[in-house]
């Protein structure tokens, strides 16, 4: 029914447009307790087997909504109702923006892939802060905050970007992402070097010490069009801050292999590809981290996963956690449900008591 919807309905939509419309029933749905009720009943049953501790949390599953989606922390509660197992918000800068001109969001349907170059739009920090801390004390949803860089700031001064958006929010996140690898916020993937990447790292680690309440767990987002040379220096610089994660990884801006007419997506220009395309590359990095970190760091598997066996195999390659987001635009709202049963079944068949177990266990072989 979903894919008979989005072939009469959305996909004679702009893209962003749609995307607004879909939000708006899933937080429809969710302000009204007893639908909200029925419809988590349908699409979120959760198998005790497949609760999952990491980055010092306690998750009823390791299946979360990557940072996109929700920019402003406005649905968190919606999308749990959906299945998703955490919530990444963002990215939030420190400054309002309204983001790239549109249109700025593609859809590649031939390649299941999307192409954006939405520029952060978002609503600036201070007002997503005030909105986390509104949130009822009763809500179980776990949430992680995704920040990046405010466009007209420039690089030198991306530190203290970065840590007034830290301040605000510290409170309100249950973990903590740098977004330092999204391709449409110009200079943002520089602070990838090392050398722009540690005190970048470091300030954001002391303003959570020093703002928070208790540990909040520190991640950094990468790219995938890193040199393998460079996936290994980011991997030895969070051993070496003592990170808790890295997630691998974000969009790319290459355009190789694709189905779709060349010319429709020359002429869509430049953005960030997401979508079955990224499959591989993410999950080389993601092997690569696992390979040089020696499984002594938490890793966020994100790019291309459509499936529960996708889902799977970035376990067994060394994921602790995995997210989604283009494919939920084509699979629609039982795409959780699916992910949910199929690693059920898959963990079920494996020689594996948690799902815990099973991460890494193919570097192990």
């Amino acid at each position: 029914m979903y894919k008979l919807f989005f072939n009469l309905v959305f996909k004679r939509l702009d893209p962003e447009k749609a995307h607004h419309l879909a939000f708006f029933w899933i937080r429809l749905a969710s302000s009204i307790p007893g639908l909200r009720n029925l419809v988590a009943g349908v699409l979120a049953p959760r198998d005790p087997k497949l609760r999952t501790k990491a980055l010092g949390l306690d998750l009823p599953g390791p299946f979360g909504l990557a940072a996109g989606f929700d920019k402003n922390a406005v649905g968190i509660d919606g999308l749990t109702m959906l299945g998703f197992d955490y919530v990444e918000i963002g990215t939030v800068t420190a400054q309002a923006q309204p983001g790239n001109p549109t249109p700025r969001l593609f859809r590649l349907i031939e390649d299941r892939a999307l192409i954006n170059r939405m520029g952060f739009n978002n609503e600036g920090s201070a007002a997503v802060a005030a909105r986390l801390a509104r949130r009822p004390k009763s809500s179980k949803a776990v949430v992680g905050v995704n920040i990046g860089k405010t466009k007209v700031v420039p690089e030198a001064e991306a530190v203290g970007d970065y840590v007034t958006s830290t301040e605000r929010l510290a409170r309100h996140a249950d973990y903590f992402v740098v977004n330092v690898s999204s391709p449409n916020t110009p200079g943002l993937r520089n602070l990838q070097a090392v050398d722009q990447l540690r005190p970048l790292l470091t300030a954001v680690r002391e303003t959570l010490d020093a703002t928070a309440t208790g540990h909040v767990p520190l991640l950094v987002k990468i790219a995938p069009d890193l040199a393998d040379a460079d996936v290994d220096a980011v991997a030895d610089l969070a051993l070496e801050l003592q990170l808790d994660g890295i997630i691998a990884t974000n969009t790319t801006i290459g355009r190789e292999g694709l189905r779709a007419d060349a010319a429709k997506v020359e002429g869509i220009g430049a953005g960030g590809l997401s979508g079955a395309p990224l499959k591989a590359r993410a999950s080389e990095v993601l092997e690569r981290l696992y390979a040089r970190s020696e499984g002594r760091i938490t890793l966020v598997a994100v790019g291309g996963i459509e499936t529960a066996e996708d889902a799977w195999q970035r376990i067994l390659a060394g994921a602790s956690l995995v997210q989604g987001y283009s494919a939920f635009i084509y699979e629609g709202p039982f795409w959780c449900r699916r992910i949910h049963k199929g690693l059920s079944a898959l963990l079920a068949a494996s020689p594996y008591a948690t799902l815990g177990d099973a991460v890494g266990a193919a570097a192990r072989r």
